[in-house]
């Protein structure tokens, strides 16, 4: 049981949000400073300029370009993830170093989410830079890198089988709480789930304690069922940035069936 009295008699959690009520997301894609995708062969080097990007903030949470060994693969192409932290966005204030223990779980969850919707297969001898930059923290980091991937990927132009959504799921005596800020994670036990919402699919799910599995999960079929709302926003954001490169391509006049019906299809 919570030390801290994180929902109230009312219903109402600290930051006055409802129990399945999730945090309000702001989605950038092909900002200045953000998340960063580059397609390149695997015998060149890194580029400067990332062919896709995204900043995702959720809440007081923002992840926002690092050169790495190539990794040659003759079939498909080697997906990378960098990570790095600036040392002013979180409660400790300190620099990680590329090799902390933190960050490289960071990447592998990164990486393990990816490689089986991303279609590699596509891009053989090639390889695909994930490079996230996390500028803030309140909680919930690693989903807010995963929807900040699939919006930059999208943008890059590369192929995946689907949306990937991802969110935290705290548990408060028998009530679960959805998407929780930096207080309530460290205070609930709590899972990180990457869903595929068209096939209900879940590609990572890290969880830390143990909790009885009638608990566990009804805090899966919440997630599953809110990762649906992620998705929602997510689509907003492409198709607003396929509108505005449909229109700057083709200019207004030339958009009659809208964007539904020329680029994006579900």
């Amino acid at each position: 049981m919570s030390r801290i009295e994180l929902l109230s008699a009312g219903g109402y959690r600290m930051d006055g949000r409802k129990a399945l009520e999730l945090r309000s997301m702001e989605l950038q894609i092909s900002p200045h400073t953000a998340v960063g995708t580059s397609l390149m062969p695997a015998t060149a080097s890194a580029v400067s300029r990332p062919d896709g990007s995204a900043q995702v903030t959720q809440g007081l949470t923002s992840p926002g370009r690092i050169a790495r060994a190539p990794t040659v693969r003759q079939d498909r192409a080697a997906l990378n993830v960098d990570i790095s932290v600036a040392p002013w966005g979180g409660t400790e204030r300190r620099h990680r170093a590329r090799g902390d223990r933190r960050l490289v779980e960071w990447g592998n969850a990164v990486r393990s989410t990816f490689e089986p919707v991303v279609h590699t297969h596509l891009y053989p001898r090639a390889q695909i830079d994930i490079v996230v930059h996390v500028l803030q923290q309140d909680g919930g980091v690693l989903p807010a890198m995963i929807n900040a991937c699939t919006l930059a990927l999208m943008d890059a132009g590369i192929p995946m089988a689907d949306y990937v959504t991802a969110l935290t799921c705290g548990l408060y005596g028998s009530t679960p709480l959805l998407d929780l800020n930096l207080t309530e994670q460290s205070d609930l036990p709590f899972i990180t789930m990457a869903v595929l919402p068209r096939s209900g699919k879940v590609p990572l799910l890290q969880m830390d304690t143990r909790i009885h599995m009638d608990r566990f999960s009804a805090m899966v079929q919440v997630s599953v069922e809110a990762a649906s709302v992620v998705r929602d926003e997510l689509d907003v954001a492409m198709r607003g940035r396929t509108s505005h490169l449909v229109t700057a391509l083709h200019g207004r006049q030339g958009l009659e069936g809208g964007v539904d019906d020329v680029v994006i299809e579900d």
